[in-house]
């Protein structure tokens, strides 16, 4: 795996080298987390670089490195792209931000985005999307739906994107169901079906019959349709691998993002800044309600709806952590600071976050 990911780097580098000779293409660079197949996160990132190719033609060459582990691999690989002459590097996951940051400052007519952090530089955007949006819509379905009154959750990293979600899923299920409980399970990794899947089959064997995931394959809910309980999708429309058991999906929409910085580049207006898409801009989208009473498909979509049009705030006060204490007051709503750096628990939710 080493060797191949080197060889990759490195016909990256070919491969800009040679396009830089054509003198007027736009170089975009991409690096993936997991592989472009995971029918998750990083197959929705590739659809956004198919949708740059389509939408400016020949006026582009675009290249990715799939599968980059955080640390040292993240930074040669950052590195080797923007010497391979890349004008524009987008890196997909919050663990690329310090080795992005790093290579920024070496190469300082490049341009470069980081996806989910919170870092910026002259020359450095982030960027990322209001998911939570979406998991506050599935949570609502989830409380609505669930027999037994535990819900449960496939958590990747304990990272504020990740706790958020968390957070919103829980909340969103327990403003219809005030006997819901929650079970998670953190499985360390993006992307690897057999953790996941296991980390799924554990949390129904205690009874949990809403499975929801932060992770990138379609595995946990595959397990929940074999087990006959529902969840749902995550970052793609992920019926097809299970028809029976999908009650809608968070589905990822990079594209625009995508499109408008690098007609940026090109146009010399390119400028750091820091991006968070909202529902409103149909960057978070959701699959369509399946599986489900009528009923629990219109208060959904009225719940959806409210999101979209600035109506419905998931997070807002008063609401305590799981320790009581006061985190929003009564009526207030959490700005982007506090989401972006949300590392606990609200009420109700009977568990530690890892590390703290």
């Amino acid at each position: 795996m080493k060797l191949l990911q080197l060889l990759i780097v490195a016909l990256s580098v070919m491969f800009f080298s040679v396009a830089a000779t054509a003198g007027d293409k736009t170089k975009v660079g991409f690096i993936y987390v997991g592989p472009t197949g995971d029918h998750g996160w990083t197959y929705r990132h590739d659809i956004g670089r198919q949708d740059v190719e389509k939408h400016f033609g020949d006026k582009v060459e675009t290249t990715f490195i799939e599968s980059v582990k955080y640390g040292p691999d993240a930074e040669r690989a950052i590195r080797a792209m923007a010497k391979g002459g890349a004008d524009i590097i987008f890196a997909t996951s919050f663990g690329y931000m310090e080795p992005m940051l790093k290579v920024a400052k070496e190469f300082p007519n490049v341009k470069f985005e980081h996806a989910t952090g919170y870092k910026q530089s002259k020359n450095m955007s982030s960027y990322g999307l209001r998911l939570y949006q979406a998991r506050h819509v599935q949570g609502v379905i989830a409380g609505m739906m669930t027999k037994t009154n535990k819900i449960c959750y496939v958590g990747a990293f304990p990272i504020p994107e990740v706790i958020r979600e968390i957070n919103t899923y829980y909340l969103g299920a327990k403003s219809v169901n005030p006997d819901v409980d929650i079970d998670i399970v953190w499985v360390n990794t993006w992307y690897d079906p057999g953790k996941e899947a296991q980390a799924a089959k554990v949390m129904i064997a205690e009874g949990c019959d809403m499975v929801a995931q932060h992770t990138d394959s379609p595995a946990p809910l595959q397990t929940a349709e074999k087990a006959g309980v529902l969840g749902f999708g995550q970052a793609s429309n992920q019926y097809k691998f299970a028809p029976k058991a999908q009650l809608t999906a968070t589905i990822d929409n990079w594209s625009p993002y995508y499109i408008e910085k690098v007609q940026a580049v090109m146009d010399g207006t390119w400028k750091s800044g820091d991006y968070f898409g909202h529902m409103k801009d149909d960057v978070v989208q959701m699959a369509p309600f399946t599986n489900m009473p009528a009923d629990v498909k219109a208060f959904a979509q009225k719940i959806k709806d409210g999101i979209t049009n600035g109506k419905y705030f998931a997070f807002t006060g008063p609401i305590k952590d799981n320790t009581g204490k006061l985190q929003l007051k009564d009526g207030e709503i959490a700005d982007d600071g506090h989401l972006n750096s949300m590392m606990y628990y609200v009420e109700g939710i009977d568990a530690k976050v890892p590390g703290n």
